[in-house]
């Protein structure tokens, strides 16, 4: 293994401050609550804009401010594809293919549009009140520093299917009222019925409750329908609505702490993924915290779960004294689980621990699409399992 360099150990500092979190850097959040503060600073700024005459009075000072911020994004979003090279899944990669794959993340594209109008504006004759509009993408930089967001995000990333549903029901409940509404009210009004895009308005406004009262209907059978499908909108768009709702508590329920993409990176388990491949099990991890000295596993308990240490250090009581120190990337209970059996030891958080949680649904969806993953956990379980025979029978004799 080659010496480390300065060069290589400045690349790694950056991307654990940038990517990683304070577990990894102390400077990360000094870092992170800057970012925060000049993104929402930009939002206020680009509000202020609009206000006579504070526009015209400081239009040089809000031009400067938006210099400043942008020479500070470019500097963050060209130090996060420098250090891209440092995540453990892109270490056989060319660095510039690293970097690349890097780029083309979500949250990297959403920075690169932040900072793009800027430049754009100088380079090529574009109206400036439409790049104006485009600076609003800075407010979608906050996502990558709220677990709520991030939270939402992944709500909508695990039901889409459902939500596309709903979205289907409510389409067909469009076209089904406003046809009907088309045959009853055609000859009464012509002028806001006469064919079915133009009841299209009114079925849209009716079924979404908002009602705006330009279009209603005159028959009795319409106002008949009419009544039916305000009762129907209010059926409809519960539907999305719970589906979100429900998602978010689940998922808020289930992480403690925020689970990063750059963080599930640096787990040895995974490394050999790739990004795509990371962002599935994000979503199938459960993140819980435990103190000093809290249980995280006691024996006799049934094996219903693994358990993936993030940061921290635990203890695996095996009793007779015997405690093995378990650290960031180890994982326990595998065993248990794998052989559908109870705990046969306690494992208690030496330190602060922040514990990536995978069940045995989990598990299972997680062997059918990545095979190598569940691979690797049967070796190791094997391997502790006759290391903890050897011991047995040394003790013995």
């Amino acid at each position: 293994m080659s010496k480390e360099t300065p060069w290589r150990r400045l690349r790694r500092g950056v991307h654990d401050i940038l990517e990683v979190g304070s577990d990894a850097h102390p400077a990360s959040s000094f870092v992170d609550a800057f970012i925060i503060t000049l993104i929402v600073a930009n939002v206020a700024a680009f509000a202020l804009e609009t206000v006579e005459p504070l526009g015209t009075e400081y239009a040089a000072a809000f031009r400067r401010f938006n210099t400043f911020s942008v020479a500070v994004f470019t500097v963050e979003y060209v130090l996060r594809i420098w250090s891209a090279v440092d995540i453990p899944l892109f270490r056989n990669e060319p660095h510039w293919r690293a970097r690349l794959k890097f780029a083309r993340r979500p949250i990297m594209i959403i920075d690169l549009l932040a900072i793009l109008p800027f430049y754009l504006g100088s380079l090529l004759p574009i109206d400036l009140r439409v790049l104006r509009v485009l600076r609003l993408f800075r407010l979608l930089k906050l996502v990558r520093y709220s677990p709520a967001l991030q939270s939402l995000q992944r709500v909508f990333a695990t039901e889409w299917r459902a939500l596309v549903g709903a979205l289907l029901v409510i389409l067909i409940l469009l076209f089904f009222c406003s046809t009907l509404m088309y045959f009853l009210e055609r000859e009464a009004q012509p002028e806001t019925m006469g064919s079915i895009p133009q009841a299209l308005w009114w079925a849209m406004a009716t079924l979404t409750t908002v009602g705006y009262g330009d279009v209603v209907p005159v028959t009795p059978a319409g106002k008949v329908v009419g009544a039916v499908v305000m009762l129907l909108g209010l059926c409809a768009l519960a539907l999305p609505v719970a589906i979100v709702a429900t998602g978010f508590s689940q998922e808020s329920g289930r992480h403690e702490f925020v689970i990063t993409w750059g963080n599930v990176a640096r787990v040895p388990l995974f490394e050999t993924l790739k990004a795509t491949e990371i962002a599935e099990i994000c979503r199938v991890l459960h993140a819980r915290h435990f103190p000093p000295g809290a249980p995280i596993v006691s024996a006799g308990e049934s094996g219903s779960a693994m358990y993936i240490i993030e940061s921290g250090e635990v203890l695996a009581d095996y009793g007779d004294d015997i405690r093995e120190p378990l650290g960031p990337g180890d994982f326990f209970g595998e065993r248990a689980l794998l052989d559908h059996r109870r705990h046969k030891s306690d494992v208690i958080a030496a330190t602060s621990c922040r514990i990536y949680v995978l069940d045995s649904v989990s598990l299972a969806k997680l062997g059918r699409r990545h095979p190598e993953v569940l691979q690797t956990i049967r070796k190791v379980a094997r391997e502790r399992h006759q290391e903890a025979k050897e011991r047995a029978a040394e003790e013995a004799s």
